[in-house]
């Protein structure tokens, strides 16, 4: 066999490898992400805490998470995503074994803050090794691929979490996870790989080059300080802010409802007490649509920005659909097709990350990947404390279609920024 040829295909082999140890991080990443919300009256109950301690510990996960971005890009970039992310999981396991065996809710937090910071390390790093590993017309189908994965991880950490819960006790589940979360850092030392180069295969650029008639090899990477990097994605203009924008406003009201005021709108308004069913279609639809919205960009329409434009259009007429039938249609069908279809194109916001990254240099793709999702984790924390200043009650259908109205304002500017955006021509 062709020499070439066969190291292809030792590339083609092991890239799955890497991508299936990255994948079941991301799992836990969502599992730790949207765990309190099960176990949250669970551990308030032990600590005689209320409602405010218990949202502080569930929104400290998406400031630390916001936090960590950038950082995340820069050691990705610098230190190699096999190094980041084996040495964060430690962290992260180490956060939940505190939390599982804390004294008092203060140590409690600060497993929680732990873990966050471990697990905020993960998805930059993976975006990364993505790029390096992945032709860049399946680049955005397996970003999809694994929002997909993450958003099973939320649905797993939903019933059979609280299942466990009440059969365990919430201290045993984190004792579970702290184990299994410890497992990881050993497989990704092992198996993951930063480049091709470094295990002496041709780089995926290399490949793709070949694979369209060019014989010379892809060039090689370009150098950049920390500070040229940082610099080179905030200076980026409209190749940058239009999606920084963008994505503030989409995965924030993204956020706001599916992590915080669907639950009491469909408790206190249709009366459901089993209200996770539609919590968990939102999770169906975006493990659905993430994929879809991958391969349309990918293969079909062959366009991040068309994608982008389209989702953001039907993502905004479900919010008008939201605005407009609140407090009507008790059919539990029709309300959860709603949801599904949410989630479903909400989950459209992955390909944003296959058009950022063939934007800039790939040497910094870590960086400018870190940089874009400061907005998006910074949104889901403004954007749920914002709808505390208008449901204040909780119970009032007034209440809700006005934060509904307001979701679907803002997503009008987000349609304007979609259109704003600039994608490398393909």
């Amino acid at each position: 066999m062709d020499v070439h040829k066969e190291a292809v295909n030792r590339l083609l082999r092991h890239r799955w490898a890497i991508f299936a140890i990255l994948a079941i991080a991301y799992f836990l990443v969502y599992f730790h992400r949207t765990s309190t919300s099960v176990v949250g009256s669970d551990i308030g109950a032990t600590f005689g805490v209320g409602a405010t301690s218990i949202a502080l510990l569930g929104s400290s996960y998406f400031f630390v998470y916001t936090v960590m971005q950038l950082p995340s890009g820069i050691l990705a970039d610098r230190w190699g995503p096999r190094n980041t992310v084996s040495l964060f999981l430690i962290i992260a396991a180490i956060g939940s074994l505190i939390t599982a065996i804390a004294p008092s809710f203060e140590v409690v937090l600060a497993g929680r803050i732990l873990t966050s910071v471990g697990v905020a390390m993960v998805y930059i790093p993976t975006m990364r090794i993505l790029a390096m590993w992945f032709r860049s017309d399946e680049f955005a189908s397996l970003s999809g691929v694994l929002l997909a994965v993450g958003n099973a991880g939320a649905i797993v950490a939903a019933t059979p979490l609280a299942v466990m819960t009440a059969s365990y006790g919430w201290q045993n589940v984190y004792l579970i996870l702290a184990l299994l979360t410890a497992t990881l850092p050993v497989l990704c030392y092992l198996i993951v790989v930063d480049r091709p180069s470094k295990r002496g295969l041709p780089d995926i650029q290399t490949i793709e080059r070949r694979e369209s008639g060019v014989t010379d090899p892809a060039p090689a990477l370009e150098t950049f300080t920390v500070m040229e990097g940082v610099k080179t994605a905030f200076q980026g203009g409209r190749k940058f802010w239009p999606l920084a924008v963008w994505f503030f406003i989409i995965y924030g009201t993204v956020m706001m409802y599916q992590g915080l005021q669907m639950g009491p709108y469909y408790r206190n308004i249709y009366g459901m007490e089993d209200y996770s069913l539609m919590i968990t279609m939102v999770g169906v639809g975006i493990i659905a649509g993430s994929p879809v919205s991958g391969l349309l960009s990918d293969k079909i329409l062959k366009s991040r920005r068309k994608v982008l434009i389209i989702g953001t259009l039907l993502y905004t007429a479900v919010w008008l659909v939201l605005w407009l039938t609140a407090g009507q249609f008790d059919s539990i069908m029709i309300q959860a097709t709603i949801n599904f279809t949410f989630g479903f194109f909400g989950g459209w916001f992955i390909v944003a990350f296959a058009q950022i990254k063939e934007m800039f240099p790939l040497a910094i793709v870590g960086t400018v990947t870190a940089s874009l999702n400061i907005f998006p984790f910074a949104g889901g924390a403004l954007f749920q404390v914002a709808s505390g200043l208008v449901v204040t009650s909780g119970t009032e259908l007034s209440e809700f279609k006005t934060l509904w109205f307001f979701a679907f304002l803002c997503m009008l500017v987000a349609c304007v920024a979609a259109y704003l955006t600039v994608e490398r021509e393909r």
